[in-house]
């Protein structure tokens, strides 16, 4: 199509016969250039032009989704990256918190475990006291018998009295009891 519009100005251009150069103005070959361009114009009109617009439109159209689109997947990625940071800031608060009640729950633990064990150790220093008191009750006692026997057996051989064994034991219990406590 478009080599026969070629055709058809060349034929105009040089059919004319006129003399003349490249700068001389020519109303005709003007006349004929102008109509020319105009069928083709409409031909292109009639023809190309819908589809070109078509294409730009839906090449237009494309664009304008796939930026939408874009602007979107942008905005949703923010969205996502402050809930991540959300997230990410309350799982800190969490394990802090978890920390804390972790350091508290271990001091208190401790200072239980510190207090029995003191009470434990009260208790036995109290038993171990009760007990040495007890031993050196039973040794006094023990201590106090054989010093009246031997007090008894003493006093026999010194006054070679032939005294009651029983009385003698109680007058030697009673001087030791009325001696000094330590």
């Amino acid at each position: 199509m478009f080599s026969l519009f070629g055709l058809i100005n060349f034929l105009l251009l040089y059919s004319g016969g006129e003399k003349g150069g490249l700068l001389d103005v020519n109303p005709g070959l003007i006349f004929w250039t102008i109509v020319t361009f105009l069928i083709l114009l409409l031909i292109l009109k009639k023809t190309a032009w819908q589809p070109i617009l078509q294409a730009l439109k839906e090449r237009e159209d494309n664009i304008r989704s796939s930026l939408e689109k874009a602007e979107k997947a942008r905005k949703e990625a923010e969205e996502i990256l402050e809930q991540n940071k959300k997230n990410l800031a309350e799982a800190e608060e969490q394990v802090r918190k978890i920390i804390n009640e972790g350091r508290e729950y271990a001091n208190k633990l401790r200072t239980e475990i510190i207090s029995k064990a003191n009470e434990e150790a009260q208790k036995m220093l109290e038993a171990a006291k009760q007990e040495i008191e007890s031993k050196k009750q039973e040794a006094l006692g023990e201590l106090k018998e054989i010093v009246a026997d031997l007090s008894i057996q003493a006093a026999e051989k010194i006054l070679q009295e032939t005294l009651d064994r029983e009385k003698h034991k109680k007058l030697v219990e009673k001087l030791i009891q009325n001696l000094p406590k330590g």
